[in-house]
Order: structure tokens, then sequence, then C-alpha cells
């Protein structure tokens, strides 16, 4: 990846390297890095665009799902925090025309750490291939980790992920407070945050 006479920021160089020893080497702290790098930022971007914290941290996770499983086709003509940024509005937009919920505009942009405007790209509505996708990303991540979880939380995880239920439904299903399955199905998103900084995961 020729990066060092590109005119980019100091950050974006060290994101390129980044990418480059997790594509190349299967670096496993590669890949924890430029998620704690952008976590935050991606997560409150989603959470203004569909203001609900349980689906801000869903989406989140899937964000990095699909950035990590796409990162081999990372074109460096453009900085990594970009290109997350887009796959993350994109995916936020798929959820929102789904769900048909309330939101702030999706027609604004935003400056990436590079300075960089980066409008957001509507799709068709009659994608369903990208729907499939999607919800490809979304079990592909658990995949890797969620047997390394808890029982407790394997069953959260597998009800919000696979089956796809909402709280509440998983609330019934397993007799238990919604405050409780909100509360852990946080936990249960946590410890995959620290299984991918801790090096466990097989992303």
């Amino acid at each position: 990846m020729e990066i060092e006479d590109r005119e980019f920021s100091q950050k974006a160089k060290e994101d390129f390297r980044l990418v480059e020893r997790a594509v190349q080497d299967k670096d496993q702290k590669a890949y924890a890095e430029l998620m704690r790098r952008y976590k935050k930022a991606v997560f409150h971007t989603i959470l203004k665009m569909i203001r609900n914290v349980d689906d801000a941290e869903d989406l989140t996770i899937e964000a990095f799902a699909k950035a990590f499983r796409n990162l081999h086709k990372f074109n460096p003509e453009y900085t990594f925090s970009t290109w997350l940024f887009r796959i993350a509005t994109n995916n936020c937009i798929d959820f929102i025309r789904k769900k048909k919920i309330d939101t702030t505009s999706i027609h604004s942009a935003y400056v990436d750490s590079d300075g960089t405007q980066v409008s957001i790209d509507l799709r068709d509505n009659n994608l369903n291939p990208q729907e499939e996708a999607i919800k490809g990303q979304k079990i592909m991540i658990m995949q890797y980790i969620v047997n390394k979880l808890p029982p407790r939380y394997q069953t959260l995880i597998r009800l919000r992920y696979f089956d796809e239920l909402a709280y509440e439904e998983i609330a019934q299903e397993l007799e238990l407070p919604l405050g409780t399955v909100k509360a852990q199905l946080h936990r249960a998103r946590e410890l995959l945050y620290d299984m991918v900084k801790d090096n466990k995961s097989h992303i």
C-alpha cells in the first residue's frame, strides 16, 4: 500500500498500515486498534440518525463486521474512516427503511478525520439481495465469537442476532423483565468488543 507520498493525515497513514497488517498478516491487534479508534465515532454517528441506543449499538457491531469482512476490498485512495463511515451510514439507512422509523435527515453529509466531506449514498428500496447481505454480515461476526461467551449471553445473542427477535420478544421467550434483557444484551456486546481487544476472536 503506497501511502508515504500521499497527502493524508498522520492518523490516516497509521490506519492504512493497520489495514495492511490486518489483511496481509491477519493481525488481530490491528483489527482491535481500528475498532478502538472508530467505535465511539461510528456509534454516535448512527445514534444521531436513529436516536435509539440499543439499535445504535447493534448497528455499530454490524458496521465493523461488514468492514472487517471486506477489508481486502478497501481502496487506499480514500481514508479508512471515509470508507468505514460510508458502510455504517448506508447500513443504517437500510435499517431505517426497513423499520420505517422517524429519523433526522439522511440527506446530510459528515466530515471525516481528514476533513473530507462524505455524502450518504441512498439506495433503491427494492435491493433485497443487499438486505440479505446485511443479514449475513450480522450473522458472520457472531459466528466467530458467540461460542466463547458465557451460556446465558450466547442465548441472548442468538435470539437477538440470529433469530432477529425484538427486545420485548426476547423478554417473553426467556420470561425475563425487559430491563434485564436490555442490560444483559448490553453486557454481551461489551464482551464482544473486549474479545476483539484481547485478541481472542477470529475475525
